[in-house]
């Protein structure tokens, strides 16, 4: 979020060699402090049949737009699941529910969400993220950026219940590598999540993503190799929240519940407090440069990753730290401060360079 970059960039200097991470800023939230329908600033109520005819993985629900099935009331949004017998799109069902994609897409970052978890055989409630590039029909973002189809956009479920495994909370990859065999995934039991409000967190970075419940972390994805079969995750992500109802939820005396959520909270890490610039590092030469810039020793930070940003906080490249020599071509450049920030784990280094 480039405003964020814009407000300052206040450094902090120590005489260790490394800075560890430990602020991020919220750059989109709802606090669902309203009442009614959702935000449409906000959500995109994705209701169109993929097929013509049914949703995925054997869902018997309808997502629908109305009220019914996703409003705000009392501090929280309500994903609501019904039986009822309703028909869209030429197509009868008995039941609906809602399928909600934010409006707002990122690459990186702290996401945190406070829920409650419908109960019962047949509910499947989720909250996760695409990759905004997915072609899917009715998606919101499908239409002016979709060019990759699942799993090559990548998937990232946050959380996901099952009530034939009541209490257990999934999380999982979704990417080529994993498609056809290899799943990336884990979970734990948490006490009474339909009826007790439980946060749940995903910490994303270059490097890896980190599940947790209520601050305790139960998966960690860091593929050793990083490539588009395994880490197509270096893009804009968005945000989905639904219901969705299996088969075996017909026999039951299933009529309604929800998903509740009293908040989602998006945070970023902040350049200017986030990273430390270090002024014991080796520095970058030529400095100030008319077009190639040197670092002839990083190797603190091989296997990790390199960033530039200008000094509105634009990302203008990023990549893999692959040489302890890194040689940068600045002349695609225009003249002024840049910021260039190196990363290993939780570790970062920060430096300003002048391109003349």
């Amino acid at each position: 979020m480039k405003f964020l970059f814009a407000l300052c960039f206040i450094f902090c200097f120590t005489q260790t060699h490394h800075a560890q991470r430990s602020n991020y800023e919220l750059v989109w939230s709802d606090e669902f402090d309203y009442n009614g329908a959702v935000d449409p600033e906000k959500w995109h109520h994705q209701t169109q049949l993929p097929n013509g005819q049914s949703w995925y993985n054997g869902e018997i629900q309808h997502y629908t737009d109305r009220i019914e099935n996703a409003f705000v009331s009392e501090g929280t949004l309500k994903v609501m699941a019904k039986r009822e017998t309703y028909t869209n799109q030429g197509v009868t069902k008995d039941f609906t529910s809602a399928r909600l994609n934010s409006k707002f897409s990122f690459t990186y970052g702290k996401i945190i969400t406070k829920a409650k978890l419908p109960f019962g055989l047949g509910t499947w409630p989720a909250i996760w993220m695409l990759g905004k590039n997915i072609i899917e029909p009715g998606g919101y973002f499908s239409s002016t950026h979709g060019t990759t189809y699942w799993p090559a956009c990548g998937e990232v479920d946050i959380m996901e219940h099952w009530g034939n495994n009541q209490n257990y909370i999934s999380s999982a990859i979704h990417t080529p590598s994993s498609y056809g065999g290899t799943v990336n995934v884990a979970g734990r039991y948490v006490s009474d999540v339909s009826n007790e409000f439980h946060e749940y967190t995903l910490e994303w970075d270059e490097q890896r993503m980190v599940f947790s419940v209520d601050n305790i972390v139960h998966y960690i994805y860091q593929p050793g190799t990083q490539n588009m079969e395994t880490w197509p995750f270096d893009a804009d992500q968005y945000m989905l929240f639904n219901v969705a109802l299996l088969p075996e939820i017909i026999s039951t005396n299933f009529t309604e519940d929800a998903m509740e959520v009293d908040y989602i909270r998006i945070y970023q890490n902040n350049l200017g407090t986030g990273a430390l610039e270090d002024p014991t590092a080796k520095p970058w030469h030529p400095n100030p440069t008319l077009d190639n810039i040197t670092l002839v020793d990083a190797t603190d930070y091989v296997g990790g990753s390199a960033r530039i940003y200008a000094i509105d906080g634009t990302l203008m490249q990023s990549f893999k730290v692959s040489d302890a020599f890194i040689n940068l071509d600045m002349t695609p450049y225009s003249s002024g401060l840049y910021y260039i920030v190196l990363q290993f784990q939780q570790y970062y280094n920060t430096s300003k360079v002048i391109k003349l």
